[in-house]
């Protein structure tokens, strides 16, 4: 199954996406994630439909966002003085990531994003009683 990546940037009502690839002319806004998500899968199935190709579904769909709006997003169920610490990092290093005054490396950025996939998987795996 092909996955279209769209980057996802936080406007002042919302949220705004746009596909990663130039070649899909395809952006949509949404008030909500969930919204935003719907909405991709309904442009991009406009435009396919006008193509006269198969529609997708969300599933199809990757959403691409930067570690200051994935900690704002999630800000009331992931905190990033906990990731810190479950990654070993350094709180204030992590914060200034966050806040856009120092720039993560490839390397730190995806050492926080396994961190905080890690702690997502572990949570699927439970089961609660």
């Amino acid at each position: 199954m092909k996955k279209y990546m769209f980057i996802v940037e936080k406007t002042g009502t919302g949220f705004s996406a746009y596909a990663k690839d130039d070649s899909i002319n395809v952006g949509t806004t949404g008030n909500t994630m969930t919204e935003l998500k719907a909405n991709i899968v309904e442009a991009f199935n406009l435009l396919n439909e006008h193509l006269n190709r198969k529609p997708i579904s969300e599933s199809n769909i990757s959403i691409q966002v930067d570690l200051n709006q994935f900690f704002e997003y999630y800000s009331d169920l992931i905190k990033a003085q906990g990731v810190a610490k479950r990654i070993g990092m350094n709180q204030s290093l992590l914060a200034q990531y966050i806040n856009g005054s120092k720039q993560a490396s490839e390397k730190q950025t995806e050492r926080i994003i396994k961190g905080v996939k890690d702690v997502a998987k572990e949570i699927l795996e439970l089961e609660l009683a």
